[in-house]
């Protein structure tokens, strides 16, 4: 049934291309850049929030594996951020994904990563490669601190470059003054590439740092700054003609052959609909969309607070996510409650997932800063975290584990003291297949790791079975 719905499709596009496309038209587009810095992190912020503040349902992507830019993402367009990578995640899958969160919206807009044709190995992987899977036009975000005229050929290049990526506009950042302006527009013309607008040059627009938890107070401060980038937005981007170059056929079509079927038909039910309790709050927050909805696929989730609350939910399932457990250690360290009623679900063989600051939730002890207190954590393994001499850690991971392949990305700067206290039961490599010494730990059922991993295609219950 599967194939001769694909077999419709086909058909459909090469006889009745002009119908398909009149059906579904949308607005959805790729902010790219020509380098990192560019500032299109702010510039999406911005356009998230005018899009929302005309009472625009905007769906947010982003391009890449990062957890914290989907966090600003959401908070901007009040509806939550999907991640879309091509090396954790089939082709397939991630056009299954976009069509399925873009499909209530009147806008989707995708943030890329790094440089626009910056990929894990040449383009593959890159923002340029999720324009071109799905159709996106690109819009350019381009620093213009430094240059004028000068940036023509640099436009010029990208537009040219790959004839599948489509830039639709350019939009400068950190303009000085208007006649700086009129020397970009003049570049843009010339490039042959439609000029949208600028963000002027301004001290106080600037992200904070990434290694900060998304408290109550960061998110009123991270809102005042959004605000602030959607008035500049407005006010200096035609936002009209932008949404009207970039409206486009929807949903996006599969490219055949399909690489698999998990995204598109479910799997197959189990009769038993499971307890699933997920930690989210300003300590753990690193989490995939699309992991979610899988879990939720298995049975009831019930979220729950380690840095504010004391209780443990009912669960068959425990899920631990990343985040910053360092910046609330003091905190952790006096739910001792909730510690114990982990520990005693760990020690009873329930299952838990803990994936980087959910595992170092999980050690003997974790140390903030040089000198200070080692606070004690939940026990439940016979290990002990530092930041001290702590350095980053980052890069794709794929591992194999109980007959399961499971990819990922390793973010962090945190060690383990004594690492091969406990034996480490998979091995992890790099896109290049390169291994690497990241272990992955299992304790009766409580599987951890620094590992973020990806389950958007795949039964995440058989890292369990036996």
């Amino acid at each position: 049934m599967l194939f001769l719905c694909y077999i419709y499709e086909l058909v459909s596009y090469l006889c009745f291309p002009d119908i398909l496309e009149t059906e579904y038209m949308r607005s959805h587009l790729l902010i790219g850049a020509a380098s990192s810095g560019s500032g299109k992190t702010t510039f999406t912020l911005g356009l998230l929030r005018a899009l929302r503040n005309r009472s625009l349902r905007v769906q947010p992507f982003k391009c890449g594996p990062d957890y914290i830019d989907t966090q600003f993402h959401t908070l901007a367009a009040d509806r939550e951020s999907v991640n879309l990578d091509t090396w954790m995640a089939s082709r397939t899958h991630v056009q299954h994904i976009y069509n399925k969160y873009g499909e209530g919206a009147d806008v989707c807009v995708a943030e890329g990563v790094m440089g626009l044709f910056d990929g894990y190995s040449r383009m593959e992987g890159s923002s340029a490669e999720i324009s071109q899977l799905l159709g996106i036009p690109v819009i350019l975000v381009v620093s213009a601190r430094s240059a004028a005229y000068s940036v023509a050929p640099l436009i010029y290049g990208f537009k040219h470059f790959h004839p599948n990526v489509k830039i639709a506009g350019v939009v400068f950042n950190q303009v000085s003054s208007l006649p700086h302006y009129n020397y970009l527009k003049d570049a843009c013309a010339d490039a042959g590439v439609e000029c949208l607008g600028y963000l002027p040059f301004t001290d106080g627009l600037k992200i904070p740092s990434r290694h900060l938890g998304l408290t109550l107070t960061a998110k009123r401060a991270m809102d005042v700054l959004i605000e602030q980038a959607a008035a500049l937005v407005e006010k200096y981007v035609d936002i009209d003609k932008l949404l009207n170059i970039c409206h486009r056929g929807f949903p996006c079509r599969y490219i055949l052959p399909y690489s698999s079927e998990v995204g598109v038909e479910s799997f197959t039910p189990r009769t038993k609909k499971l307890k699933i309790a997920v930690a989210r709050d300003p300590a753990f927050n690193f989490i995939y969309r699309e992991n979610i909805a899988r879990l939720a696929e298995l049975g009831h989730i019930t979220y729950f607070s380690p840095v504010y609350g004391s209780d443990l939910p009912e669960a068959d399932l425990l899920y631990l996510p990343g985040g910053y457990p360092e910046l609330f250690a003091r905190q952790l360290h006096r739910r001792k409650k909730l510690m114990e009623a982990i520990k005693t679900f760990a020690e009873e063989g329930g299952k838990v997932l803990a994936e980087c600051g959910g595992m170092m939730f999980l050690t003997r002890s974790l140390t903030a800063r040089q000198g200070g207190t080692a606070y004690a954590m939940a026990g439940v393994l016979p290990l002990d975290c530092t930041m001290v001499g702590a350095r980053l850690h980052l890069g794709y991971r794929r591992l194999e584990y109980n007959g399961l392949e499971l990819k990922g990305h390793e973010f962090h700067y945190s060690n383990i003291i004594e690492p091969d206290a406990l034996p480490s039961v998979a091995k992890q490599f790099t896109v290049r297949g390169m291994e690497v010494n990241t272990p992955l730990y299992r304790y009766k059922n409580v599987i951890a790791g620094y590992t973020h991993l990806y389950w958007g295609e795949a039964d995440i219950l058989k890292l369990w079975e036996e």
